[in-house]
């Protein structure tokens, strides 16, 4: 298979079909379908641990997720085969991001500190909020919910795997 070698990333499911001719709906894990561009190669995998590697002919927007046309799958049946399947794309297949943004899978796990040098934990999961995303940081004893805006996150450092916070009065007093 021609992506097995190659750092992979899960960004949706197949749920089920949609029309008759092949077009897949997917709950995707990321806030858009824009990494869903045509041309590029995504790998199913069912739970069963059967594969397959498709090239992607379009993706639109649809409810919480999005409508696949992949190559080769031109019936409901064929969607029906990969109902469940987890979807993955390459890494190298994602746009650059503007300075200052990140993908989802780059943050969480983060190791967290404040700017005084007290250890939060690590970012478990994101919640995506109205008018900003929330990182749950969660360490043995505790969880605490640090918004994602600028006035808290002083420094992300992939490299180092750590953000530094400077928490707003009474957020760790929880």
């Amino acid at each position: 298979m021609r992506s097995s070698n190659r750092p992979l990333l899960t960004i949706g499911r197949i749920i089920g079909p949609h029309g008759i001719k092949g077009e897949a709906k997917l709950f995707s894990y990321s806030e858009s379908i824009e990494p869903f561009v045509p041309g590029i190669h995504l790998v199913l995998k069912r739970p069963d641990g059967k594969k397959g590697e498709y090239t992607l002919i379009s993706a639109r927007p649809h409810k919480k997720g999005g409508l696949l046309k992949l190559e080769g799958i031109d019936s409901i049946d064929e969607v029906n085969v990969w109902r469940d399947a987890e979807v993955f794309l390459e890494r190298t297949s994602l746009k650059e991001l503007d300075d200052g943004a990140y993908y989802w899978f780059q943050i969480i796990g983060l190791k967290v500190v404040t700017v005084d040098h007290q250890l939060l934990g690590k970012i478990t999961n994101i919640i995506r909020t109205g008018s900003n995303d929330v990182y749950v940081v969660r360490n043995q004893s505790k969880e605490v919910l640090v918004p994602a805006i600028e006035s808290v996150i002083v420094e992300i450092n992939l490299n180092e795997q750590l953000m530094r916070v400077d928490p707003p009065e009474g957020l760790l007093d929880l």
